[in-house]
């Protein structure tokens, strides 16, 4: 596999991310897929510059330590993250999410007056092993269901990351499928939420999960990343955005 960095992964999805094939709704880009803080904090940041439904966002997503979640995005929460997750959500808020590269493999995240988060990556034995499985796949295997959950469970243990699904339904009912083809570790990071200091990086004493879609126990990075939603489909009923999405959208 070609050797390539986060920050290069991250300049060629945004010149030229791909769409997964198929009629479904469905993302290109990348994403830290999550890494919980000392404090109880949980942080997640996704950046999709393609997508079926609508204009490229960036989000990111907050758990803070009473369990409860809020997604920030540059896009409105029918066009981004919420449609799928916005019932397990107490919060889907509009806002500028910022993203800025000072390295190879060192990001800054913020949200003004909410984050600023900063992270370094870095790879692995594990992560090259994982990275090399997903080279090897078939293009035409990322979208069967039972492969990508069973990719999910292989790497979860292999990445010291407890459980991981790549494949499962949402908390709005929509199935999802994600494939990602390129993955670091977060070697370290720091984050001010809210203004507090979120601590170190460390384990939750319990693995968050928003339905099916488990959060990692440990920060990972992901890149060649497409995501695809099958149950929107054409031919398929497809499920809607909530209500309560809209609701929860309010600042």
């Amino acid at each position: 596999m070609v050797t390539t960095t986060p920050r290069k992964s991250a300049e060629e999805a945004a010149s030229g991310a791909a769409l997964p094939a198929g009629t479904a709704e469905r993302f290109a880009g990348y994403a830290l897929m999550g890494m919980p803080f000392s404090s109880g904090h949980y942080l997640a940041f996704r950046h999709f510059p393609a997508s079926s439904i609508g204009p490229g966002y960036r989000s990111v997503w907050v758990r803070r330590p009473d369990g409860q979640w809020t997604i920030y995005a540059d896009a409105p929460p029918d066009r981004s993250c919420a449609r799928y997750f916005g019932s397990a959500l107490s919060a889907a808020r509009s806002a500028d999410v910022g993203e800025s590269w000072d390295g190879p493999s060192t990001a800054t995240i913020t949200v003004p007056g909410v984050l600023e988060w900063r992270f370094a990556l870095s790879t692995s034995p594990a992560t090259r092993a994982v990275g090399a499985m997903a080279a090897r796949l078939p293009e035409r295997l990322f979208s069967s269901g039972s492969v990508l959950h069973g990719m999910g469970m292989m790497a979860g243990p292999v990445l010291r990351a407890g459980k991981l699904r790549f494949a499962g339904v949402v908390p709005n009912g929509q199935t999802f499928q994600a494939q990602p083809r390129r993955v670091w570790v977060v070697q370290s990071a720091s984050a001010a939420i809210d203004g507090i200091d979120a601590g170190r990086p460390g384990r939750l004493p319990h693995q968050e999960h928003l339905r099916d879609f488990w959060l990692p126990q440990r920060g990972l990075f992901v890149a060649d990343l497409g995501v695809a939603f099958p149950s929107t489909a054409a031919g398929n009923s497809a499920v809607q955005p909530s209500a309560s999405t809209a609701e929860k959208s309010a600042p």
